[in-house]
């Protein structure tokens, strides 16, 4: 017999088994994937956008124009997860007359978030940013070229923002417009690094490995330096970007996420 109580086990066995209902009820429910809070605003509206242009003509605005599918009831037959459900958009089912969509990723993430909010959202409360207002509060009220280049024009202290709209999606920009240490990406963190010889660079990391790091400094100048040859080297966790919470008003940020959105590249 053995010494030791067999609590534990049955302890372990009852937790596996929840596990695998939660995980089962997941599979069965997509609506468990996430709740209404999950997904900003900024991501709905886009979305919302989106959908009106590439999915209401089938869909319908309520969702249920396809025979078979209720978009509006967050539980489709080969989508129970997010990822999925960009999937299933990225690539159609052509046999049974549904188009592969070619959204980047900020489209995407748009489009999912309305999707799961559909029973939600209202559509007509929406205040649709305006991009070509955003553009005027980028360029003049928030002096956003000062420090970042969008098609070859402005500076080159803060990254390029040319393709913003197809890599960052509307609640991410959104986001690093209230609050920009909130979203650094990592490898474009403010640096200060100090040479043997006493030089001071400040500026932004492009590139790093064990031995050696990439930077630009706050000039657009490109450094390429050995770590051995650096008397101190320093990643910056707060952003040199100043916040536009209070600086812009609802609407004016809700023009500048638009014209960040426009962005694709040239």
């Amino acid at each position: 017999m053995s010494p030791y109580p067999r609590r534990p086990l049955l302890i372990v066995l009852g937790v596996t088994v929840l596990l695998i209902r939660i995980a089962s009820a997941q599979t069965q429910n997509p609506t468990l994937q996430g709740h209404p809070d999950d997904y900003p605003r900024a991501d709905v509206e886009y979305g919302a956008r989106l959908y009106a242009q590439h999915c209401v003509a089938c869909h319908g605005d309520t969702g249920d124009g396809v025979a078979g599918v209720a978009l509006r009831s967050g539980k489709f037959r080969n989508a129970a997860t997010d990822p999925q459900l960009r999937t299933v958009i990225s690539t159609g089912f052509p046999n049974a007359g549904m188009p592969a969509f070619k959204l980047d990723a900020a489209e995407l993430t748009g489009v999912v978030a309305y999707i799961r909010n559909m029973n939600t959202f209202d559509a007509s409360s929406m205040k649709a940013g305006n991009a070509t207002n955003g553009k005027t509060v980028f360029d003049g009220k928030g002096a956003c070229l000062s420090c970042h280049r969008v098609n070859n024009t402005g500076s080159r202290k803060a990254p390029d923002l040319s393709d913003i709209g197809m890599l960052r999606s509307a609640g991410s920009l959104e986001r690093s417009l209230r609050d920009p240490s909130s979203q650094m990406i990592p490898i474009n963190r403010p640096v200060r690094a100090v040479t043997r010889d006493g030089k001071v660079i400040n500026g932004r990391r492009l590139n790093e490995d064990t031995y050696s790091v990439q930077l630009t400094d706050e000039e657009g100048r490109l450094y390429s330096l050995a770590k051995s040859d650096l008397r101190e080297y320093n990643v910056l966790t707060k952003s040199t970007m100043p916040s536009y919470d209070k600086e812009l008003t609802r609407d004016e940020l809700a023009d500048v996420v638009s014209y960040l959105l426009s962005l694709k590249g040239q």
